[in-house]
């Protein structure tokens, strides 16, 4: 069993920054997609970015280069650094993990584990 716990979240005029931070805990192992998912209003949720077993990275294309996703993995803790923050980038922000080889996918439905959430709010 995993355990995903966010933090980080908060309440940024647009253009502001936020960095969100995902505490990992119990069995994790190497073989294991991590992600960050959101959920706005009036849509279901979306991919935000992902990193997979071999380190690679892939962005969703509404992030356009404004979020950084990384992990440490010593500490098992992934982080999203998010710069040029919009009020539709507003939305409960999950961490992810998905086992089963370590590869990730957009889908919600294909991870394992999720993390209860942590708010983020952009005015404009």
């Amino acid at each position: 069993q995993a355990q995903l716990v966010e933090s980080g979240g908060g309440s940024v005029q647009a253009g502001g920054s936020l960095r969100l931070s995902c505490a990992a805990s119990g069995y994790i192992g190497r073989d294991v997609c991590m992600a960050w998912f959101r959920q706005v209003p009036g849509k279901g949720r979306e991919g935000v970015a992902r990193v997979n077993k071999e380190g690679r990275i892939m962005y969703a294309d509404f992030v356009q280069g404004r979020f950084t996703i990384s992990q440490d993995v010593a500490e098992n803790t992934l982080y999203l650094e998010m710069n040029n923050l919009k009020p539709e980038d507003t939305g409960m922000y999950y961490c992810v993990a998905r086992f089963s080889g370590g590869y990730c996918y957009w889908d919600a439905s294909d991870y394992d584990y999720w993390g209860r959430g942590t708010q983020v709010t952009v005015s404009a």
